[in-house]
């Protein structure tokens, strides 16, 4: 059997030579979604190993995420992606718990860590430590992570060696302020430091699939700016409008060329002061949302407060009322993660327990809706139930005392149903094809 040819020119783009062959300790590379960074530096890592072992040394590679739950889907996965594009994925052994790669013949391993525990990050002790790898370093809480684990890793360098290779890739916050703009600015001017900028536009390979640039496409269509910032990479800042209200599109009818598949509920609650909403939100087989009803009660002013006993029978014939009008049951029905009085009333009334929604920071859950809508894909039915919807995303704002920080706040008023449509979006980010 002829042996497979691998040719690492054809797989690395030109525009990444020169960060494949610094010699300068710390690589950082940023840029844009979608410009194979993350490839390249797997690719780097995987042939550093291979050099290594040839030489019939062992050495070990750490990879690591803001939090240790993200590391299977990306770093873990990306290290056997590269693995089995050298033609190296049966040299080595894979371990899930803890995740690890290791060479069969040498004992060289890649180690995957989260920097959720930075404590435990910084005394892990693996030895012979040949490069370390920060993916989405953006993600992290600070530039503290690094200067408290680096040393570590750096310190376990093998004799052998010249350096520990240090690699940073991610894609820039919209912030200025944000920390790791900051930072990257200071690494710019650091002689240890190579900083590459890259997006899908540097793709001489045709990488980038028909599908993929027809996606891109769409959103410098809908949402120049957002695309400016998640394709191009560039730092956009976050203006004092949260949303673009042009991306929030009327139907005055349900869509005679396509159809709903699955229907989701969302809901904020407030009990004594705040409003009660929930949102109901179709998916068609094209992966259109369309928000076909607002639910929305609010106790300001009144005498009598709905409890969480009336609450729940509102809510359960709001369901009731939007399954009989589509004819889909509901696929999934989310609540803030704080609350638990009105879903411990709905369960012991229907039986029935609401999923708990993963909330982020602010800035990264309203990140995931902006995707959505800069892909052109929501719409809203012109009744007058979904108006306060729309009156509240009008005036979502960020509050301009927080915008030279780097945690940027909204104004919380009124923005009951902003909240709901977050969760629903956080809560179905899979489901909706959103690669967070």
């Amino acid at each position: 059997m002829m042996a497979k040819t691998i040719r690492l020119s054809k797989m690395v783009n030109p525009h990444f030579y020169p960060l494949w062959r610094t010699d300068k300790p710390y690589v950082v590379a940023k840029g844009g979604r979608g410009s194979f960074k993350s490839s390249v530096i797997s690719l780097k890592l995987v042939t550093m190993v291979k050099h290594w072992t040839q030489q019939g040394h062992q050495v070990n590679v750490v990879c690591v995420r803001e939090n240790a739950s993200y590391l299977r889907d990306s770093v873990y996965s990306q290290i056997k992606w590269a693995l089995d594009m050298l033609d190296l994925y049966d040299e080595f052994s894979y371990y899930s718990s803890p995740l690890k790669v290791t060479h069969k013949r040498t004992g060289s391993s890649f180690y995957f860590y989260g920097a959720d525990d930075p404590m435990k990050l910084k005394s892990n002790i693996v030895g012979n430590v040949v490069a370390v790898w920060f993916e989405e370093a953006a993600n992290f809480k600070s530039q503290d992570v690094f200067d408290q684990s680096l040393p570590t890793f750096i310190r376990q360098k093998p004799l052998f060696a010249t350096q520990t290779k240090v690699y940073f890739s991610y894609n820039p916050p919209k912030n200025p302020y944000d920390w790791i703009n900051e930072w990257v600015t200071q690494c710019e001017q650091d002689p240890d430091y190579f900083v590459d900028t890259s997006t899908y536009l540097d793709d001489e390979w045709g990488f980038t699939t028909p599908d993929q640039l027809k996606l891109i496409e769409r959103y410098k269509q809908h949402d120049p700016d957002y695309y400016r910032w998640l394709y191009l990479g560039e730092v956009v800042g976050l203006g004092t409008n949260v949303y673009n209200m042009d991306n929030f599109r009327p139907l005055a009818d349900l869509p005679d060329d396509d159809y709903i598949t699955d229907v989701f509920y969302s809901v904020d609650t407030g009990h004594e002061v705040s409003a009660t909403t929930c949102g109901a939100y179709g998916v068609t087989k094209r992966g259109d949302v369309i928000l076909l009803d607002t639910y929305y009660y609010s106790p300001q002013g009144k005498a009598h407060k709905k409890p969480p006993s009336e609450l729940s029978k509102d809510l359960k014939a709001f369901i009731d009322k939007v399954t009989e009008w589509i004819g889909k049951a509901p696929t999934r029905m989310t609540i803030d993660s704080a609350e638990g009085a009105l879903d411990n009333q709905f369960y012991n009334d229907y039986g029935i327990h609401w999923h708990k929604v993963a909330k982020l920071k602010k800035v990264d859950m309203i990140d995931r809706v902006q995707d959505l809508l800069a892909q052109g894909r929501f719409y809203y039915l012109e009744r007058p139930e979904n108006e306060i919807f729309l009156a509240e995303h009008r005036k979502y704002q960020w509050d301009d005392k927080t915008l030279q920080s780097d945690d940027p706040k909204v104004i919380k008023e009124d923005d009951h149903c902003c909240d709901q449509f977050m969760y629903f979006v956080r809560d179905n980010e899979r489901f909706l094809g959103l690669k967070w």
